[in-house]
């Protein structure tokens, strides 16, 4: 009879879910925070902010925004990271994530272990801006007039996904453009605006409207062809530095142990989001890229692995140091 017992015991227990399991089973109960690691304006907080009013509905419970900036999104992504892995808290973030590894920046976790990768969230175009009473029109009257000017001009950047394609062009260059770092890119983008700062390589959904707006010139896109939603733009390629690619990229993270199914939860909602034709139409309005292809956490923990590799083999190479 004990033995009867016992055995039935173990059957019933080998039927249960888990603690993750039920975990999963049970999600999402309460309100989520969604972690930006920036300040508000930049275009992290907007895709994030368009994502999450998105994935609410979806989940039918809030998705709150929280901006946590500092130390290129190492504040934000610790708060993250130390969280415990339920769901409930996940993070937006993209470049930084790469180009901190690749700098050798001493980070409070770690990135791999701490951070379980969701899904890829969206591309966005990289801009060369300049001050328009700065006399150059394209790349290559940038490259002359700085190499004619020493020192004069400077560079304003708002992080490290900013500052290393700019020192990588000045590398590629040999020119000498004074770094000017800033605490987000509203301040960045006020100081280029009123001329404190002549130029800056940044996301192109924030200065935007100040392009259109004719208060800022572009010169060219990062990216290696031209972007379906900023034609009319040429690469800083063509406009006068082959060779030059640079393109930024955010998805959502969760911490580490997070269970698989509420990983996979969060993936089929939010790839079902930037599926709908409505919300990609208004993706390429703000100045993002859809993602194409497969979508899965693998492939974007890929992607994040591979820029990892690329900007280290670029900081071996030209002894780029973080600023």
């Amino acid at each position: 009879m004990n033995r009867r017992l016992l055995l039935a015991v173990l059957a019933l227990s080998a039927s249960l879910p888990g603690p993750g399991e039920a975990l999963a089973q049970a999600w999402p109960a309460k309100s989520i925070r969604l972690v930006v690691p920036y300040p508000p304006a930049g275009g992290t907080d907007l895709l994030g902010r368009m994502v999450g009013r998105r994935l609410a509905e979806a989940l039918g419970v809030p998705v709150v925004i929280e901006n946590r900036p500092g130390s290129d999104g190492t504040i934000g992504s610790d708060l993250v990271a130390r969280s415990a892995p339920d769901g409930y808290t996940i993070l937006i973030d993209g470049t930084s994530q790469a180009y901190n590894v690749a700098f050798g920046k001493k980070l409070p976790y770690d990135p791999v272990r701490d951070l379980a990768p969701i899904v890829q969230t969206a591309n966005q175009q990289v801009l060369m801006l300049v001050n328009v009473k700065l006399p150059v029109k394209t790349v290559a009257e940038l490259i002359e007039y700085a190499r004619a000017h020493p020192g004069k001009l400077s560079y304003g950047s708002s992080s490290n996904a900013n500052a290393l394609p700019m020192e990588l062009f000045k590398a590629m260059t040999g020119t000498s453009i004074v770094h000017v770092p800033y605490r987000g890119s509203g301040p960045m983008l006020a100081d280029l605006l009123g001329g404190q700062v002549d130029l800056a390589i940044s996301g192109a959904v924030a200065p935007l409207p100040h392009v259109k707006a004719g208060k800022l010139r572009v010169l060219g896109i990062g990216d290696g062809q031209r972007s379906p939603s900023l034609p009319e733009y040429p690469t800083i390629g063509e406009s006068g530095l082959p060779g030059f690619q640079t393109l930024q990229w955010s998805g959502l993270y969760a911490p580490g142990g997070t269970p698989r199914p509420i990983i996979d939860r969060i993936n089929r909602e939010v790839v079902t989001i930037l599926a709908d034709p409505v919300f990609r139409k208004q993706m390429v309005e703000a100045g993002f890229d859809p993602v194409t292809g497969p979508n899965t956490p693998e492939r974007w923990a890929e992607l994040v692995a591979s820029e990892v590799v690329r900007w280290s083999r670029i900081v071996r190479q030209t002894g780029l140091k973080a600023e």
